[in-house]
């Protein structure tokens, strides 16, 4: 018999954040969540993504055993700006058992139903600035940091039990021996000569310059994704909030603004890719997480362009390929050879041709969004 139980309460958020390692048992590509980390996800009094958005947590049992869980999620911003009911699932971890699955999915459709939704899209763990999506291949490549990765028969869940695709999200690999092609080096030049852009590093340890290039980038990001899929702007304390996670990983090196006439018009953010390290983490725990960075870094030789983008009125003079020929330089003078961009929508053509024609670029990862309707 299985059971759907609710999670409520600071400690059964904690066993939802701490039971998805036992659906990768003996995988070595899994990475461990940093438990501290996602906590702040589900509090709803310090998150200020929870001034407009609510969600609920569900657990399933069965024979006592924990088998599954999943998120229902509310992002009444996300309905404002697109005007349209969608609802989302997310966080989804289940065994290989339809019937499991389905009464998941049925727990959050009938949470999201209620609050007047009549579309479910996921998953969005929780929105679509976090991680997002099912893997559906590279199932022998672990996770880069804020990507997703999930077990193969989850696409067959979904499917089974009527979702259909939404959209897929691609992940591109870069590789700094060859990404550097002929063209690449004469756009280049060309564009610097064209365009006088100047990029400059964000400087992440003199705070309060950081303080107005985190404002610049926040106004950046809301302007250069506004017309995307899904895309929802982020409130100044959502990106406060983001920010203040990300500079304790950050390298200014990639971190960059672009200027023109002294003009921010676009910007770069780049991680290194602390999940090889992580990877290492078993328990969870900050303190294990803090001991993985310190004694394994050196393994890291990967980042991950996590945004890259410049603002409607400055597309098309080729400003992107300043910013990856500044990144390529900058990664490799910081030992890392491999850049994963992504994550790119499988309908972006104008970005997906820049990487593949311009940089030698291989897409190497897919992570697919589902939907049906309440």
């Amino acid at each position: 018999m299985i059971k759907i139980k609710e999670v409520n309460t600071k400690k059964e958020i904690k066993q939802f954040i701490k039971i998805q390692k036992l659906f990768y048992k003996e995988n070595p590509n899994f990475v461990h969540p940093i438990i501290s980390e996602e906590m702040k996800n589900f509090d709803k009094g310090k998150n200020p993504l929870y001034k407009h958005a609510d969600y609920q947590l569900f657990i399933a049992e069965k024979n006592g055993e924990i088998v599954g869980r999943i998120a229902a999620i509310e992002n009444k911003r996300h309905n404002e700006i697109h005007n349209d009911s969608v609802g989302f699932f997310g966080f989804f971890e289940s065994i290989n058992d339809q019937n499991v699955a389905n009464e998941l999915f049925d727990a959050a459709k009938k949470w999201l139903l209620s609050r007047g939704k009549t579309i479910m899209r996921g998953p969005t763990n929780p929105t679509f600035n976090d991680v997002i999506g099912f893997s559906a291949d590279a199932f022998d490549s672990p996770p880069v940091i804020l990507s997703p990765y999930t077990n193969l028969y989850y696409l067959q869940l979904c499917e089974n039990y009527g979702m259909k695709k939404a959209k897929d999200l691609f992940a591109y690999k870069l590789e700094n021996h060859n990404y550097r092609s002929e063209k690449l080096n004469r756009y280049h030049n060309l564009i610097q000569q064209k365009t006088n852009a100047v990029l400059r590093e964000v400087d992440l340890k003199n705070k309060n310059q950081l303080a107005k290039d985190v404002k610049i980038l926040k106004e950046l990001y809301n302007l250069a994704w506004e017309k995307n899929w899904g895309f929802v702007k982020m409130t100044d304390e959502e990106f406060d909030f983001l920010a203040e996670s990300l500079v304790q990983v950050g390298k200014k090196e990639l971190t960059l603004i672009v200027e023109i006439n002294d003009k921010p018009v676009g910007f770069a953010l780049v991680l290194p890719d602390i999940n090889q390290a992580l990877i290492h983490n078993k328990s969870g725990t900050l303190l294990g997480a803090g001991w993985c960075l310190l004694t394994k870094k050196k393994k890291i030789n990967t980042c991950r362009i996590i945004v890259l983008g410049v603002i409607p009125e400055y597309r098309n003079k080729g400003l992107e390929v300043l910013l990856y020929y500044r990144i390529g330089d900058a990664a490799l003078g910081l030992g890392i050879p491999t850049g994963d961009a992504s994550w790119i929508l499988e309908d972006n053509e104008m970005m997906i041709r820049g990487l593949t024609q311009t940089m030698n670029a291989t897409r190497y990862k897919t992570f697919r969004i589902y939907e049906i309707d309440c």
